[in-house]
């Protein structure tokens, strides 16, 4: 049986790093208090916002180019599996987290919004790289959670330790857009190799065997996260990656309605659809015309 370490609740989760539990839904956590452990795969039914230094042994980022050296913050969510087994070589954690429990944010502002921060479901590699001055603003955020946890609980508790957990989440949101700024020649790369990919797709056997490319499936062609390719294509286009998908298969459609000897059923099949209608239906909301009166208009 595959040796995994869990933690359910944030409470386990304070005890393994030597920290008090102040409060059973969120805590701030100071890894340097932590015993020194091994590197191992962990469970975590909670969400976590952890800033490292990027020499830290505990996690690893392969051979990314770093935009900073000052910090690097990873985002775990519920349900994850994060890290990988290392052996028996003991390490010192260091860095700061903070830890929140899905029942915290029930009822508030960030409960409604969380899904909208998608960096939770990033990969490690894919992590953020903070300057000193946006550092300085992550701690900060955590130095007012801290505060929250350390004052006597009131009926305002709730509201403030999920409104700055909020705000932190907020500053990492325009720090990605920043990262997704200053990373723009290797972004442009990874729009090259989509392009190419779904080049290559459409000219193979895989819609017919396969089907349509999925978001998911180009995403793991190019070594990256759902979400992460997704915002990557959103913030480089100003389109979805299933957008994208869509305009491309719709390109290789005209090109194929182009020649009379194929059918528009067999243009269908051979795009990677199940049924005729379906592609009849996308290709009218994408051109604004049926297939046959697409090819009607240009025969």
């Amino acid at each position: 049986m595959e040796d995994i370490l869990r933690f359910e609740t944030v409470s386990q989760y304070n005890a393994f790093n030597n920290h008090k539990t102040l409060h059973p839904l969120v805590s701030v956590i100071d890894f340097s208090k932590a015993n020194p452990r091994r590197l191992r795969k962990t469970y975590f039914g909670f969400y976590l916002v952890i800033l490292k230094d990027v020499v830290c042994g505990d996690l690893r980022y392969g051979k990314n180019t770093y935009d900073y050296q000052e910090g690097t913050l990873v985002f775990i969510g519920p349900g994850q599996i994060f890290g990988t087994d290392g052996g028996e070589e003991l390490y010192q954690p260091k860095g700061f987290g903070v830890v929140f429990h899905p029942d915290l944010i029930k009822g508030t502002s960030l409960g409604q919004r969380i899904n909208e921060y998608t960096f939770f479901s990033y990969q490690v590699s894919e992590a953020l790289h903070v300057s000193e001055r946006e550092r300085q603003l992550v701690l900060d955020c955590f130095s007012k959670i801290q505060y929250e946890l350390d004052h006597a609980v009131d009926k305002h508790s709730k509201t403030l330790l999920a409104d700055n957990i909020e705000l932190l989440l907020n500053y990492c949101m325009r720090f990605y857009d920043r990262q997704f700024i200053t990373r723009e020649s290797a972004n442009s790369g990874i729009l090259e190799r989509f392009e190419g990919l779904l080049q290559d797709y459409f000219s193979s056997e895989k819609p017919q065997t396969v089907g349509l490319p999925s978001v998911t499936y180009c995403a793991g062609e190019l070594n990256l996260s759902p979400h992460y390719f997704g915002d990557l294509i959103k913030k480089e286009t100003g389109k979805t990656a299933l957008e994208y998908i869509q305009l491309k298969l719709i390109d290789v459609a005209k090109e194929k309605i182009h020649d009379p000897m194929l059918s528009l059923s067999e243009i269908a099949y051979g795009l990677g659809f199940k049924y005729p209608q379906h592609f009849t239906r996308l290709f009218k909301q994408q051109v604004g015309m049926s297939p046959k009166e697409y090819r009607e208009s240009v025969n």
